[in-house]
């Protein structure tokens, strides 16, 4: 399966996610912007940016690259996301049909990558644990929106 399709795949895991939250969902027309999805979450509009993690078999991790790439025939450039690119990035972990919800300043805050340790075999959580599944850091942001306007 090649990066277009597990991307494609992650985009419509995270839409079915937020239709069952009861939010609403937009999508823009072509990839040439810095975010996939617009959530409408009780009339605050959330930008998010999707990816799909691997498994990385060496180091028993899910692995996520945090930089933008754009690419033709001949090159594929690397670069950093901005904080005002997105409100928040949705990884996906698709055999584990999970998402791990990152604002903007944590994904970009990492270097290149972000490893998510799915495997109980460390003594202290992982850096990205409390962005498993943490949903609710899209409400809070959105009714604080609601309230700034």
């Amino acid at each position: 399966m090649n990066t277009k399709l597990k991307g494609d795949i992650a985009e419509q895991a995270a839409s079915l996610q937020a239709l069952k939250r009861g939010w609403g969902v937009l999508r823009p027309i072509g990839d040439r912007l810095p975010y996939d999805l617009v959530f409408d979450v009780n009339g605050a509009l959330v930008k998010v940016q999707i990816k799909a993690a691997w498994y990385y078999e060496k180091v028993g991790n899910y692995v996520v690259d945090n930089r933008r790439t754009k690419t033709n025939r001949r090159t594929m450039i690397r670069e950093a996301y901005q904080p005002n690119d997105f409100e928040f990035a949705l990884v996906y972990l698709e055999d584990q049909d999970l998402f791990y919800v990152f604002p903007v300043d944590v994904f970009i805050g990492y270097r290149s990558e972000i490893h998510m340790v799915e495997a109980d075999r460390r003594q202290r959580k992982p850096q990205s644990a409390p962005y498993r599944d943490a949903w609710e850091l899209i409400v809070q942001w959105a009714a604080r929106e609601e309230t700034c306007v």
